[in-house]
């Protein structure tokens, strides 16, 4: 199973889209996508609006691949669990966000080898093949290193001075 997720701050009407045509097209009877507010009516997806954190942490679990905005959120949970993620950052112009800090995360964890980023519908349509081949990923932590936090603590106290 796909999992899609756009998040639930904006809609994010193209992604729907891109996902909605792919699965007609590629036949896919198995693609869940979490669509927020839209108008849209996708033919080819199951679709659900919202779901609280828990339902959406169980959806992930179950899914052999993810697809999402590059929202840090929603990245940092794909990562946790260890599932394939495909990233498509809201654009600015688009009206999908106030800017694009998304473009930027995105291209930046697809050079650290963390997700497959696409920017247009061609670059989707290619890295969803390049996603379904994608073995499950080793998990990160769900927290910071002790060392990590050792450190944080001891610039904290440090300013404090």
């Amino acid at each position: 199973m796909i999992f899609v997720t756009v998040g639930a701050q904006m809609p994010f009407d193209r992604l729907v889209s891109w996902a909605d045509e792919w699965a007609g097209e590629a036949g896919r009877d198995d693609v869940c996508a979490q669509i927020g507010t839209t108008d849209l009516r996708p033919k080819h997806l199951e679709v659900l609006a919202f779901m609280d954190p828990q339902a959406f942490r169980r959806r992930v679990e179950a899914a052999d691949a993810v697809v999402a905005h590059a929202g840090m959120g929603t990245i940092l949970t794909v990562l946790e669990i260890g599932r394939p993620l495909l990233v498509v950052p809201r654009l600015g112009a688009e009206g999908e966000t106030r800017n694009d800090h998304q473009v930027a995360t995105a291209r930046r964890l697809e050079e650290e080898g963390l997700v497959l980023a696409a920017f247009d519908r061609d670059g989707f349509v290619a890295r969803m093949a390049t996603l379904e081949a994608t073995p499950a990923r080793p998990r990160i932590a769900a927290c910071a290193s002790e060392p990590l936090l050792a450190r944080l603590r001891a610039f904290v106290d440090e300013a404090g001075r």
